[in-house]
This record gives structure tokens, sequence and C-alpha cells, in this order.
């Protein structure tokens, strides 16, 4: 059950922000709180993929404040968030042979972040009277959901 929360919940956060998840799944690999040894997913828990995945979960922290940036929900964006959320149901799932549910798991987290976190932001940016603050909290709810799961489920 805890595979496919863990996998539900990383999705979620996929959904929110599409590098976080996926840089903190990448981190967890490497310090060996999720199990990708002799799986076909194993690259991801090397510390290079690490720092990749980093880098562009931080790119995307600063790009998602610039006005210029496209709505989560346009078909490439939402697209993108799918594949981070499956991709990182995958690495949850796979060590434990459960590679389809993790899968699943990751998509339908990805669905519920990506449509419910815009309208939560919606709301705070409503509330604040701008977006910025609501887009601060958005990163840090990601940030810190990612690790807590990560902690707590693995």
């Amino acid at each position: 059950m805890s595979l496919y929360l863990l996998a539900c919940l990383l999705g979620i956060v996929a959904g929110l922000r599409t590098m976080t998840a996926p840089a903190v799944v990448s981190w967890a690999a490497y310090l060996g709180l999720i199990n990708v040894a002799d799986t076909s997913l194993s690259f991801i828990g090397s510390a290079i993929a690490a720092w990749i995945f980093t880098f562009l979960a931080l790119g995307e922290l600063v790009a998602d404040q610039l006005p210029s940036t496209p709505s989560r929900k346009v078909p490439y964006q939402f697209g993108g968030r799918l594949v981070s959320g499956a991709f990182c149901g995958a690495v949850v799932g796979i060590g434990a042979g459960q590679l389809a549910g993790g899968i699943v798991a990751g998509l339908i987290g990805a669905v519920i972040g990506t449509l419910g976190g815009a309208a939560f932001r919606a709301k705070l940016a409503a509330a604040f009277g701008r977006d910025w603050p609501a887009a601060l909290i958005e990163d840090a709810i990601a940030i810190g959901g990612a690790i807590l799961a990560v902690v707590v489920l693995a």
C-alpha cells in the first residue's frame, strides 16, 4: 500500500512542479532510500542523474516565476507532468516488482497535482492579490511534500 501511496504523492508533486519529483526521487535512489539496483531504471540512482535533475528542478522554479510561462494545463505542460509522474511512479514500483502499478499511481497523482495545484494556486493568488506569493507557497509544498513522502514512505 505505501508503494502506491508514495507513487501517487510523487505524482502529485510532479503535477505541481514537473522536475522536482524526479530530482527528489533521484536523490532518494542515490541515497538508497528507493531500491533501483539491478533494474532498467538504475541510472536514476547515480550522482550525475541526481545533479542533472536538481539543476532542471531549480531552473523550473525560476521559470515558473516568469509571466511568459504557460499554464500547466496546456497540453505540452500537462503532458510533461504526466510523464514525470509516471516516471517517478515507475522508479518507486520497479524495485518492488510493481512497475505497472507504480506508473498508474504516479499518473493519477500527476493529474490530481496538475488540476488541484492550479486551482489551489489560483485561490491563493486571488487571496494575496498577486501570483508571486502563491507560487512560492506552491514551491515549498512541492519540495517539502516530495522530501517528506520519500523519507516517511520509502
